[in-house]
């Protein structure tokens, strides 16, 4: 199929094969712990052109707001951290082979953390960015206990990047993968936190995404 795109370029096409095959899946953790041993990656979408508008979006917003400090949940292999100008981040993660990866990939830079999930302790940040994460988060406690942690941990600010539907052509297409309408959780659960901003993704979803994506930014702010 991949051979058919035209637009894909052997760059993604690398990308893709590492993120194909491995064990039937059973859980959210399990996946992503099994997908990276394996030396799988983030995925498509914190690399090349989706990389590059997300971290344009995300830059100018800190840039803007004076942001100082950055917890991003979900860091992943840490590749998308490359594009982005921040000045303290923390990233946390389910895989501790990502935070292996992470720790490795970004050495010797001191405004740069990275730790496993299990040792959040509440600390907050400026901003907390979630990105191409809650579509992953399949079981139901999974992705309530996520979301109490990224806007918790906030003290002005959550960036998420992601679908926000509960119908969606792609549901049901892999294990991994499970659409929500997650600004209903934030009005339900946090409503200190209004959405301020919605940016529509300039790649938008068609059918393929290997070269464009289904997750938007929402921008959220808390109230005084």
């Amino acid at each position: 199929m991949l051979e058919k795109i035209p637009v894909i370029g052997r760059v993604a096409k690398k990308v893709w094969k590492k993120i194909k095959g491995g064990s039937p899946f059973t859980t959210s953790e399990k996946y992503w712990e099994d997908r990276y041993k394996r030396g799988g990656n983030s995925g498509l979408g914190s690399y090349n052109d989706l990389a590059v508008f997300k971290a344009s979006i995300i830059n100018a917003f800190v840039d803007k707001n004076q942001l100082s400090t950055i917890i991003e949940f979900g860091c992943g292999d840490g590749n998308q951290l490359k594009y982005f100008n921040f000045k303290s981040y923390t990233g946390y993660d389910v895989s501790s082979t990502a935070i292996a990866i992470c720790r490795e990939l970004h050495k010797g830079d001191s405004s740069k953390q990275f730790k496993p999930i299990g040792a959040y302790e509440g600390e907050q940040a400026s901003l907390t960015l979630s990105l191409d994460v809650i579509y992953h988060l399949i079981e139901e406690e999974i992705f309530a206990a996520y979301m109490e942690k990224l806007f918790n941990a906030s003290e002005k600010f959550v960036i998420v990047y992601s679908s926000n539907a509960d119908e969606h052509p792609n549901n049901g297409m892999h294990p991994h993968v499970k659409h929500r309408k997650f600004t209903q959780w934030v009005e339900e659960n946090a409503p200190q936190f209004k959405l301020i901003e919605h940016i529509p993704n300039k790649y938008p979803y068609q059918g393929n995404t290997a070269t464009f994506s289904y997750a938007d930014f929402y921008i959220f702010q808390k109230q005084k």
